[in-house]
């Protein structure tokens, strides 16, 4: 009996060794897990991978488009792959550009339906010129306007109204267009300006355009001489967009920088490539095509920066260079402009 106790207790011991042995141990459950973590690991890097691969071809087949095909030393201005939401290179901007209490200042301030019929048709117009970028139209408002007189502050520059922005702003939101908010500084400073615009920049439909024309440095009367703008202005609006993109988790900000002079735009290779802002370097000067091709090449075209523009005038390059451009002219620039902006 005792013997058989033994064996019995003997057999138990030796079935629980067998049975520990073929079970597997918790160690051995922890590397299966490990092992299948790291396959689904491998597999989400591989997709993420060529999504990444993906991106950064169609990246790189947009700004060769804008090149014809044929880089050069200066274009493209290669930089990182654009961030989901960006709007360029993989569109075009058509802009009017004005204010809404006068036409004097640009398209934007004609009657209301014959601006946004006429605007309809441009965007078709440019469609048809390049059928591989999609246009985008959006309204370019002046926000704060300079001025010949000093006026309260002293800083020779106007700030519209609430009342007049919320105006283009639901007419943007009516048409489904985007809006860029320009600034004309005067004596006053993009510090001084921007952050009373903040509001609407957090949109993600509004961007927002500088114009170096109007910063009188050197407290000049505004038109009087031609302002200037240096990158370390350039590099404050960057960062003030970069800061509104982050902290409201939006997709990229387009900044839109006037220039039709060497002076206008200073130390252009210290301006800042970041992922939440789209620089355009905005060509706006009037005249006759030979005069504004030469001024794109040697101010615009000669110093890149990220992106570039062109501005036509719907009645001042008819009067001042006998006739307007067409979109196939310009679209024919080295390298092709992504924004498009008439007066």
């Amino acid at each position: 009996m005792l013997s058989l106790f033994y064996r019995s207790a003997a057999f138990m011991c030796i079935s629980g060794l067998i049975f520990a042995c073929t079970r597997p141990v918790a160690e051995d459950r922890r590397t299966t897990s490990q092992d299948s973590l790291e396959q689904a690991s491998t597999g989400s890097a591989a997709v993420l991978s060529d999504e990444k691969k993906d991106n950064s071809a169609r990246y790189q087949q947009y700004l060769l488009h804008l090149v014809h095909n044929n880089p050069s030393e200066k274009w493209p201005a290669y930089g990182a792959v654009p961030p989901e939401g960006a709007l360029l290179p993989y569109h075009r901007v058509l802009a009017f550009y004005g204010n809404l209490y006068t036409p004097a200042m640009g398209v934007l301030g004609i009657p209301e339906e014959e601006m946004l019929a006429r605007l309809k048709e441009e965007t078709a117009r440019w469609q048809q010129a390049d059928t591989m970028i999609p246009v985008l139209p959006a309204l370019h408002y002046i926000a704060v306007t300079a001025q010949e007189d000093p006026g309260p502050s002293g800083k020779y520059r106007l700030r519209m109204p609430k009342e007049q922005i919320d105006k283009v702003l639901t007419m943007a939101h009516q048409q489904k267009t985007l809006l860029f908010l320009d600034v004309q500084v005067g004596l006053s400073t993009l510090q001084d300006e921007l952050p009373l615009l903040e509001t609407y920049l957090r949109l993600p439909e509004v961007h927002l355009g500088i114009d170096p024309e109007y910063s009188m440095k050197h407290l000049q009367v505004p038109s009087s001489s031609i302002g200037t703008f240096d990158a370390a202005d350039i590099n404050y609006a960057i960062t003030f967009l970069s800061d509104i993109v982050k902290r409201y988790n939006l997709p990229p900000k387009i900044l839109v920088v006037h220039r039709f002079t060497q002076a206008m735009l200073t130390n252009y290779k210290d301006i800042k490539k970041v992922p939440e802002v789209q620089v355009v370097i905005n060509m706006d000067g009037f005249g006759s095509p030979a005069k504004k091709i030469d001024s794109y090449t040697g101010f615009v075209a000669r110093e890149p920066v990220q992106y570039t523009g062109f501005k036509l005038f719907y009645k001042v390059d008819p009067k001042t260079g006998k006739r307007l451009m067409r979109p196939e002219e310009v679209l024919a620039l080295y390298p092709s402009p992504v924004y498009i902006q008439y007066q």
